[in-house]
C-alpha cells in the first residue's frame, strides 16, 4: 500500500514538474510587441535609445550613414491601437515595414517612436487616448518635434527630411510646418484627410482630438513633397486622399499593385534617389 501511495505521489509530482516546466517555456516564448520590434531593429544593426520630448519619452532607433548635413527621420503608423474591441495595452506596430525602409536608406537616419509606444507606455503621462482619439494631437506632435530638434542639434544637422507610413505620414506633414529645417516630406499610404477617412469608415469620433492636415494651411513651396498611395489599399483608399495631397501642395502618386504595406521596399531606392536629385 505504501509503495502504491508512493508511486501515486511520484506521478502527481512528475505532473506538477511537467506543468511548471511547460509554463516556464510558454512564458519564455511570450514576447511583447515592443520586444519583437526591438529585436528586429537589432537585427538591422540599429541602436536603441530613449529621448524625452516636451511631455513624453520616445524610443528611437539610430542608423548611421554617409556624411551629410541632412538627417532622415522615419515615423511609423498607428500600429495596434485596438485589440478585441478595447484599447490595446501595447500599440507598437507588428509590421516592421518602416524599419525595413530605413535600412535601405544610405543616409543618416533615425526612427522616432511615438508617445507611449515601444514599451514606454507606463512612463510619464501616458493614456490610451494618445494612441486613440489624440494620436495626432498637438501634445503628440509637439513632443515629437522636441525630440527631432534634439537630434538635429546633437548631430549638427542643418536640414531634415521626414518620412512617414500611414499615420506616421500624417505626423510627418504636421511636423514639417513647425520644423524650419524641413526640406522634404515623403508619405506612404497616409490618411492625409482625417475627416474623409473617418466618415468613410463610420468612425467620426475616432480622431476627434487630432489635428487634420487637410484643413490646415498648405506646406511651404520650399518643401519637396511626395505622397504615395497603393491602388489596392483598403485601409486608406487613395480616392479619399487625392484632394488632401493637392491641398498640401503635391499630387498623390498611386502605385496600382501596392496596398497598405506591400510592396513599398521595391521602389524605396527610387524614392530616395529622386529626393537626392
Amino acid at each position: 500500500m505504501n509503495l502504491i501511495k508512493l508511486a501515486k505521489t511520484g506521478v502527481h509530482s512528475s505532473k506538477r514538474i511537467f506543468i511548471i516546466y511547460a509554463l516556464v517555456l510558454f512564458l519564455a516564448g511570450c514576447t511583447t510587441l515592443a520586444e519583437e520590434f526591438a529585436s528586429k531593429a537589432a537585427e538591422l544593426k540599429m541602436q536603441r535609445a530613449v529621448l524625452t520630448g516636451s511631455r513624453f519619452q520616445h524610443v528611437i532607433y539610430i542608423k548611421t550613414g554617409y556624411s551629410s548635413k541632412t538627417l532622415h527621420i522615419y515615423l511609423d503608423g498607428d500600429g495596434n491601437p485596438w485589440i478585441a474591441g478595447r484599447p490595446s495595452d501595447d500599440p507598437t506596430p507588428r509590421n516592421p515595414l518602416v524599419l525595413n525602409l530605413m535600412a535601405l536608406d544610405a543616409a543618416p537616419a533615425v526612427y522616432v517612436g511615438r508617445p507611449c509606444y515601444h514599451g514606454v507606455e507606463s512612463i510619464g503621462e501616458c493614456s490610451s487616448r494618445f494612441w486613440l482619439k489624440e494620436r495626432y494631437s498637438e501634445e503628440v506632435v509637439a513632443s515629437l518635434a522636441a525630440v527631432i530638434k534634439q537630434l538635429l542639434e546633437q548631430g549638427g544637422y542643418q536640414k531634415v527630411s521626414l518620412f512617414g507610413h500611414s499615420g506616421g505620414g500624417v505626423l510627418a506633414v504636421l511636423l514639417a510646418s513647425r520644423l524650419p529645417q524641413t526640406v522634404s516630406v515623403v508619405t506612404v499610404a497616409a490618411n492625409l484627410d482625417l475627416d474623409a477617412w473617418a466618415a468613410a469608415y463610420g468612425v467620426d469620433n475616432e480622431l476627434s482630438g487630432s489635428l487634420n492636415p487637410a484643413v490646415l494651411p498648405p506646406l511651404s513651396q520650399l518643401i519637396h513633397q511626395r505622397h504615395y498611395a497603393g491602388g489596392k489599399d483598403e485601409v486608406v483608399p487613395p480616392a479619399l486622399m487625392a484632394k488632401a495631397a493637392l491641398h498640401l501642395g503635391a499630387e498623390l502618386i498611386v502605385i496600382d499593385n501596392y496596398d497598405h504595406v506591400c510592396c513599398w521596399e521595391r521602389i524605396w531606392q527610387n524614392v530616395l534617389d529622386e529626393l537626392a536629385e
